[in-house]
Parts: structure tokens; C-alpha cells; sequence
């Protein structure tokens, strides 16, 4: 018998997780999927995977079933500033470039996540819930070669060539092997809840940026909306005592926020996630390899985060898979360097524009100027959004002359900025 239990062990069966098994288990890899709890499972988050997620849902077979699944096509994103001016930036907007479908996904994690596992399985992968992963097993020359976990009450080893570790951000393949760590700003934290009955005037996702953190809305079917408030960490002391109070507190603190709800009811608890801003110096250690949020997350509001988990390992596939073939360890840790470089050049870019966008949701002044900028000149809104929407390079709005022109749009004062309405409103159609 061999004393691999298999050539791969994925840790969490999320986007990443179940993404970088369907490939790995498609070219014929044997790969075990370990996940700590049983799926369906809820998990807070922004539940909106941006135009291009579509490819690769597409690659993975899934698309045509998720689109007929309870859920909301999102024609583009609109940003609601601090002093009431509103920009939005539309998918199909003519940027020259065009995304694999024309509209962003919403859907609850419950069924996104589980039709995910179930592309996995049905391409070979090994699917295994229950198993709580506490350690990384290393071998006398320091090498992982495997995991330490919990699994009914018992604790046991499962040893494999390759863990890839897409445990998320709190990812203990990340923090037992010392990959990682927290920037130091921003650094916050959300609050994510379901509501029934929130007013929306189109298929857009929406952002709402107030002093100190934002509100996001997203419609994601059967009349339900997935509002997130995201806020520094320093009020975090707070979160444990009542979360749904706290958030109903932060939610009817701004005005144009509480409009939204004002039919509204809960739907689901209040849930906490964070902190964000988490960066792994490198993406692997000898015998292990990060993917998706267990390798970079920086913060949630540009909402790419499911893209950026199912590209990181599309990507990884290749490189995992020279690494469990590789003929000696030297070899194998040349192949996951490799990836790593590749993650880096891949993502390098739209870190830029996350990193820019903070700068600017930190400062009401810059917010509300880049907001009428950008409210002036909807090309340049949808040019944004298209690199938000991971279809348009990152570089078309980090060049020089995409700067000058936003700074010369917000400089204008002929045109008066549009002002955020929340009038009778209505439904969009939701699945």
C-alpha cells in the first residue's frame, strides 16, 4: 500500500479549493479535498463573482446551471460618495475590450460552493468534510509532507507529495508554515447579512462610501440582497456582543443607506469576516502551496475576490502538476517558484488599482472628487469598472494619461455632479 494517501491534499473546499481540484483531478492527479465542515455551508461573503468568473465557471461546466439557479446577472457597479455624488460604470460600456459574458454573477455560497464540489468530484477528485486541519506534518529535513487534523474526535495524518493550502484567510496551511502576514493599513473587517425587500433601481451592484468604511449592496435571488458593511478593525471589540444590532446601528447611521432598507427585513444572521488584508511574502514552502484568499486578499470592496481565487488556481494546476511529477524535490520546488512568479505578473497590476481605490474610499475628499470625475466621464467609469470586472487590463487605468484625465474631469465645475436619489424605487428581476 502506499504511504501517500494521495498525490495531492487540497485544505478547504471553497472556489479556490474546489477549482484547483477539478483541474488537478482532470488531468488525472490523484487529489483529496478536506474541508472541516459539510456542504451546503453558508459563508460570509460578497457573494458576486465579476464577468469574467464566467470563463472559467464555463470551463468547469457549471455556468449554464448556476445561471438558472436562484441568482442576479449585475450589468455593471455604481459608487454612491460621501457627499451624495454617484458614478456608475457599466460591463458592456465601450472600453474596446469585452468580457466572457456582459454581467457579473450574484449567488448565494451555498449553492455556488457546493456546484463547485460536486464539478470537482465528478472529475475525479476525493471528497472528504469533517476533517479539521490543525497542522502541517514535515519530515526530518523540514518538508511538508502532509496535514495533521481532527476528524470525529480523533486526531490523524494525511500524508501527500503536495498540500495546497485554500483554506482562506484565516488559512492554517499559511500561518503553520509562517507565509504570511497582516499590512498594517487598512485594515478592516465586515459585517454581512440577508435581507428581503431592499430597493434596487437597476441590475447593478452598489457601493455606498461613508466616513470610515462602506455598505455594499447586491441583489442575489429569490427577493434576497446581500449587504455587507465594512468598517476599520478597531471597532471590532464591539462585533461580539450583538452583531445584528451593530449592524442594524451602522446601517441606519447613514442616511442614504437606511433608505434602501426601509421596507427591508433580516433574512439570515449577522455574520463577521476579516481581517482583511492579507498578503503571503511567497505563495509556497517545500511540499506546500497557497491559492486564492490563503494567498492574497487585500480588501473586498472592488469584489474580485472569487475571480481571483478560481484564476489562482487555474494557474496553480499547471505548475502543481509538474510538481507531483517531478522526479525529486528540487524539481518539485522549481515548479512551485515558478508559480508563484507566474501569480505575481498575473495579479501585479489589478494589486496596483485595489491598492489606489483604497487610497481613495479612506478620504471623503478624494472619494468625492474622483466620484464626480468619474461621474463627468462615464467612459472612463466604465473603463474602471471593466478592470474591476477583471476584463480590462489593469494597465489602462494605471497609465498616465487615464490619471490626467481624471484629474482634469474632477477640476471641471461647469457640469454639476449627478446627486445620489433613492426615489419610489423598484425590484429588479431576480431569479
Amino acid at each position: 500500500m502506499s504511504e501517500h494517501d494521495a498525490q495531492v491534499i487540497v485544505v478547504g473546499g471553497g472556489p479556490a479549493g474546489s477549482t484547483t481540484a477539478f483541474f488537478l483531478a482532470r488531468a488525472g492527479c490523484d487529489v483529496l479535498l478536506i474541508d472541516r465542515v459539510a456542504f451546503p455551508r453558508d459563508k460570509p461573503c460578497s457573494e458576486y463573482l465579476s464577468p469574467q468568473a464566467s470563463r472559467l465557471l464555463n470551463e468547469l461546466g457549471v455556468l449554464e446551471a448556476l445561471l438558472a439557479a436562484p441568482s442576479a446577472q449585475l450589468t455593471g457597479m455604481r459608487v454612491h460618495a460621501p457627499d451624495g455624488t454617484v458614478f456608475e460604470g457599466s460591463f458592456a460600456g465601450a472600453t474596446g475590450y469585452r468580457a466572457f459574458r456582459d454581467f457579473g454573477l450574484a449567488i448565494r455560497r451555498p449553492l455556488l460552493d457546493t456546484a463547485l464540489l460536486m464539478c470537482a468530484e465528478q472529475a475525479g477528485a476525493r471528497i472528504r468534510t469533517g476533517v479539521d486541519v490543525r497542522d502541517l506534518a514535515l519530515n526530518g529535513n523540514g518538508r511538508v509532507e502532509g496535514v495533521i487534523a481532527r476528524e470525529e474526535g480523533r486526531q490523524l495524518t494525511l500524508h501527500a507529495p503536495l498540500v495546497i493550502g485554500a483554506d482562506g484567510l484565516r488559512s492554517v496551511v499559511a500561518r503553520r508554515a509562517e507565509l504570511g502576514k497582516h499590512g498594517r493599513r487598512p485594515r478592516r473587517l465586515a459585517l454581512v447579512r440577508h435581507y428581503r425587500g431592499v430597493m434596487h433601481e437597476a441590475a447593478v451592484g452598489d457601493m455606498h462610501v461613508f466616513e470610515g468604511g462602506y455598505a455594499g449592496f447586491a441583489p442575489v435571488g429569490d427577493d434576497l440582497t446581500n449587504v455587507a458593511v465594512v468598517i476599520p478593525t478597531r471597532q471590532s471589540r464591539e462585533i461580539g456582543n450583538d452583531r445584528d444590532a451593530i449592524m442594524a446601528r451602522l446601517l441606519a447611521s447613514q442616511p442614504r443607506v437606511a433608505a434602501r432598507l426601509a421596507y427591508a427585513e433580516p433574512a439570515t444572521p449577522t455574520r463577521a469576516i476579516g481581517p482583511f488584508n492579507w498578503h503571503a511574502r511567497r505563495a509556497w514552502t517545500p511540499g506546500a502551496v497557497l491559492v486564492g484568499d490563503a494567498a492574497d486578499f487585500f480588501d473586498p470592496f472592488t469584489g474580485e475576490g472569487m475571480y481571483a481565487a478560481m484564476r489562482g488556481a487555474e494557474l496553480l494546476s499547471t505548475y502543481a502538476f509538474e510538481a507531483v511529477r517531478a522526479k525529486n524535490d528540487a524539481s518539485a520546488d522549481v515548479a512551485l517558484a515558478a508559480y508563484d512568479r507566474c501569480r505575481r505578473h498575473e495579479f501585479r497590476g489589478k494589486w496596483a488599482v485595489e491598492r489606489a481605490i483604497a487610497t481613495a474610499i479612506a478620504s471623503p475628499l478624494l472619494i468625492n472628487l474622483a466620484a464626480k470625475a468619474l461621474a463627468r466621464r462615464a467612459d472612463l467609469a466604465d473603463l474602471l469598472v471593466g478592470v474591476t470586472g477583471d476584463f480590462v487590463p489593469a494597465r489602462a487605468v494605471l497609465k498616465p494619461t487615464f490619471v490626467l484625465q481624471l484629474i482634469a474631469a474632477a477640476l471641471q465645475s461647469r457640469e454639476k455632479p449627478v446627486a445620489s436619489a433613492l426615489p419610489a424605487g423598484y425590484q429588479i428581476a431576480q431569479r
